[in-house]
């Protein structure tokens, strides 16, 4: 469990000396009269512009109604982030819809949305293109680009435009967005939208039960997109400062708090037993999941990335979705080790598919894949044929990630 004591320590360290420009300036020489380093300042003129041009784009769009999709397993940084976005959006009389296509599986992502009660609703490919979708005018996509959503074929063949993206992965496809707010270099999209929040975009009142709430959401984005804050930037640190005059410590205590479900530990279990370990990298196939369970998969990597001797760690297994009757070997990444940027890693380990999509990608510290079954997909009721397909999927993706792994052995090609 989640030291939370050392955590709430970080945040209370940077509130003493980072929420007010008197207490900034004293950290180090070279400090602005406002407390901002030139890192921090150079960065601080960007967020202006960023801000203006935001600005001028909500006030476009002024009186419309536009849905937020976010990725399908969305995590505390989407969800915080889209929740910012909708109360921005109110001031200029803009309704926004949270959506996503596929589960809340974690722990603390059910927590976080039950407790604080954030305004999410999920909507499947069937159920998407079942609503009247004339009331939208945009969408917007927030801690993703479109990859990583059921819902983008069926945006588009509804021709709902693009309005904003706001994302701190590495960049994807082009979509055309009206507005776009990329930035690779930055931790968290919470961070990204706390620093709205300071450009005056958003006013928080520590007498709104909301805007504690959403605080609170936002700080746990930061937290657990930078590793408890052990991996985060200046830009965090300042961010983290901000909401610690807002947030509620005893709801993010609780959040935390929440406990592994069965299933969860059962993954982390298979993960333990199958894993093998090629110079430093722990790989483990997990077999066949349900997807309310896909969750448990990359908080299996989480566990392995903390053996000894060991700096990265791939976890994997075949979930099936029966009510879109789709299959895919979903897998995660998590490394410790700085040089090796999972973005890079896993498209070069698994490509992309006939359209020029990549299969994985990720950002700093960690990352993920899909890769569609298509045609092997079903038969799971008949138990031979169900092992045979995990044992050349299996073996198929741990070939793909040992050529990276180990390229001095020599792996048989591809057959495609």
């Amino acid at each position: 469990m989640t030291n939370t004591s050392s955590t709430t320590g970080l945040v209370d360290s940077v509130n003493g000396s980072a929420s007010s420009p008197e207490g900034l300036a004293h950290l180090t020489h070279g400090y602005d009269y406002r407390g901002r380093s030139p890192y921090t300042s150079s960065r601080y003129q960007e967020q202006e512009m960023k801000t203006d041009e935001f600005r001028a784009c909500l006030e476009r769009r002024r009186g419309e109604r536009h849905l937020i999709i976010l990725q399908d397993f969305p995590d505390p940084d989407a969800l915080s982030s889209a929740w910012v976005y909708k109360l921005i959006c109110q001031k200029y009389e803009i309704v926004c819809d949270i959506i996503y296509a596929g589960t809340l599986s974690h722990q603390e992502n059910i927590a976080l949305v039950k407790l604080t009660g954030l305004p999410i609703q999920r909507w499947t490919p069937q159920a998407f293109r079942s609503k009247d979708l004339s009331l939208y005018r945009g969408s917007v996509l927030i801690d993703n680009q479109g990859t990583t959503s059921q819902l983008m074929p069926a945006l588009k063949e509804a021709q709902i435009p693009v309005v904003a993206i706001i994302d701190h992965h590495s960049l994807q496809e082009e979509l055309g967005a009206e507005y776009q707010d990329i930035r690779t270099h930055t931790r968290a999209t919470a961070t990204i939208l706390t620093q709205y929040i300071q450009s005056g975009l958003l006013k928080l009142d520590s007498n709104s039960t909301e805007h504690v709430k959403c605080a609170t959401a936002l700080m746990h984005g930061i937290r657990s997109d930078t590793n408890r804050l052990m991996q985060a930037q200046e830009e965090d640190f300042l961010a983290a400062a901000f909401l610690s005059k807002f947030y509620d410590a005893q709801l993010l205590n609780a959040v935390l708090q929440s406990s592994r479900s069965r299933p969860v530990m059962e993954v982390i279990e298979r993960s333990l037993k199958n894993r093998s370990v090629k110079n430093n990298f722990s790989i483990a196939g997990v077999g066949y999941l349900r997807y309310d369970d896909r969750d448990a998969i990359p908080q299996a990597a989480d566990f392995l990335v903390t053996e000894d001797n060991v700096h990265t760690a791939v976890v994997y297994g075949i979930v099936h979705d029966e009510d879109e009757e789709v299959e895919m070997v979903v897998g995660s990444l998590r490394t410790n080790k700085l040089t090796l940027d999972p973005d890079e890693f896993l498209k070069e380990a698994f490509g992309q598919d006939a359209q020029g999509r990549f299969f994985g990608g990720g950002r700093s510290q960690a990352g993920g894949f899909e890769i569609p079954i298509e045609f092997l997909a079903g038969f799971t009721e008949n138990g031979e044929y169900a092992q045979m397909k995990w044992r050349v999927h299996d073996a198929q993706v741990k070939q793909k990630l040992l050529r990276l792994i180990n390229p001095d052995q020599n792996y048989p090609k591809d057959v495609n």
